[in-house]
């Protein structure tokens, strides 16, 4: 009896034993779980941030926009620093080409970024907005030009080099118009084209329409029909980026809602639009504007003969 008593004392102590081992074990597994969550949530709570210097290279037009996006970018990835290469489009991947790093390419047009992809410098491309070309004249239109007519017989006149994206617009445009263009000089980028007309170097300039609202009190703006000559912007990440990550998310903020946004504040059109956006900033001349949208066009030169609106065909700057 006696001998009955203390084995069934010793069975009891031996089953809290393992009741309290099997306890302790359960405590230290779910401390090691909840340190393991704790360390995923802190993982992912950093997700989707950058770090490094990301180098944009961007067609000169952006870069007020490109810019402002930038401030965005950065702040909310603190670790991030992204610098820029505004020029031609042309230059951009003529750059490229030769060797110089880059992590993402804006083009002002979609053949230039194909010359890019066909040299597999880039990778896949988003088109993120539109533009289209107008006439701007130094301030208060000293010439009294009113479009891409017989008053610009014997004025300043410039405009982009054929290879340069707004160049290759220009061409389209002229031909759309059947309107012939004696130009007194031909620029590398849409900027100086822009900077000669403010100066007064240029008595007028065939530029963007976002280069229009950005010259604003230092040039008027005379509308002129579009020709239906639209630009597609196209961004890609480049074929070697140093960060693909910043890459990513500075491509993501153009093509996202709060870069979309930016761009339109600065009249860029929507991607796929056959129009950019309204710009705002450089005015319309007095008695230009309407009117000289609305006539038909004449050309540049004392020879040139009118062509109805109606009978002109259109050009897209589109890559084939």
């Amino acid at each position: 009896m006696g001998i009955s008593r203390r084995a069934a004392i010793a069975a009891v102590s031996l089953l809290s034993a393992v009741s309290l081992a099997a306890c302790g074990g359960s405590a230290s597994n779910s401390s090691t779980g909840a340190a393991s969550g704790a360390a995923s949530a802190s993982a992912s709570s950093g997700e989707g941030k950058a770090t490094g210097k990301v180098t944009v290279l961007a067609a000169a037009s952006l870069q007020g926009a490109f810019e402002e996006i930038e401030k965005t970018v950065e702040k909310d990835n603190p670790g991030l620093d992204v610098t820029f290469d505004f020029q031609g489009s042309q230059d951009l991947v003529s750059s490229l080409a030769g060797g110089n790093s880059a992590d993402v390419l804006a083009t002002a047009n979609n053949s230039t970024m194909k010359t890019a992809a066909e040299q597999k410098l880039v990778g896949d491309q988003t088109e993120f907005a539109t533009n289209v070309l107008t006439l701007i004249v130094p301030k208060g239109n000293p010439k009294k030009i009113t479009g891409l007519d017989s008053s610009l017989d014997g004025a300043n006149l410039v405009i982009c080099a054929p290879e340069v994206p707004c160049g290759e617009a220009t061409q389209k445009l002229s031909s759309a118009l059947g309107v012939t263009l004696n130009p007194a000089s031909e620029e590398q980028k849409v900027t100086d084209v822009r900077g000669k007309v403010e100066s007064g170097e240029a008595d007028a300039g065939i530029v963007y329409t976002t280069d229009a609202a950005a010259a604003k009190d230092k040039a008027d703006k005379i509308d002129i029909p579009d020709g239906g000559v639209v630009n597609h912007y196209p961004i890609a990440q480049t074929a070697s980026p140093e960060n693909a990550a910043g890459a990513k998310v500075f491509i993501d903020a153009v093509t996202g809602k709060t870069g979309q946004e930016v761009l339109a504040k600065y009249g860029f059109g929507k991607p796929g639009s056959a129009a950019a956006g309204a710009s705002a900033g450089a005015s319309s001349s007095a008695g230009a504007g309407t009117a000289s949208s609305a006539a038909p066009s004449q050309a540049a030169t004392a020879g040139g003969s009118a062509s109805p609106e109606a009978d002109k065909p259109t050009a897209e700057t589109t890559a084939p």
